[in-house]
């Protein structure tokens, strides 16, 4: 009995060693465009162990006459291509933005001003063998003002 409950673990072991996989679940990223709306740095992490569901958080910016601070938000999904390594992504996010116009100490034009945009996503992306990825994606934008086209371009490390 001690031996057949030896070779049951021991089997048991081994078909789990084997079903690991190499997913990387978390990815961190510089985005021009997309959902942090002019430059952001992001964090993503997949819910689930193979590719699938996920969600990101980031913090981005922008200055030119009036200092932007955007917090971008969402959730996405991976379906696969041909491999582990293509995908289309699919998303949804939300980006709080915050304009301050007396930032650079412009008292005439002084203001403040915050509001939510809604992001939604659809794109590429490209996992490489050296744990790098690359996304394209339009990534329209609604807000209080209207729909405007905009388009999302990442690269970042895998861990």
């Amino acid at each position: 009995m001690k031996q057949l409950t030896l070779l049951l673990a021991i089997s048991a072991l081994a078909v789990c060693a084997y079903g690991q996989t190499t997913f990387k679940r978390n990815d961190i990223y510089l985005e021009a465009g997309g959902n942090g709306l002019f430059a952001s740095v992001n964090y993503e992490r997949q819910i689930t162990k193979e590719p699938g569901l996920g969600f990101r958080l980031g913090v981005g910016f922008y200055s030119e006459k009036a200092f932007y601070l955007t917090i971008p938000v969402g959730i996405n999904y991976l379906f696969k291509l041909k491999d582990n390594k293509s995908f289309i992504d699919a998303g949804l996010g939300a980006t709080w933005t915050r304009i301050d116009g007396n930032l650079f100490g412009d008292s005439k034009n002084s203001y403040g001003e915050h509001f939510i945009n809604v992001v939604p996503s659809v794109g590429y992306r490209r996992h490489t063998d050296k744990n790098l990825m690359w996304r394209i994606s339009v990534t329209p934008i609604a807000n209080k003002y209207g729909l405007a086209p905009w388009l999302g371009l990442s690269i970042g490390k895998r861990f």
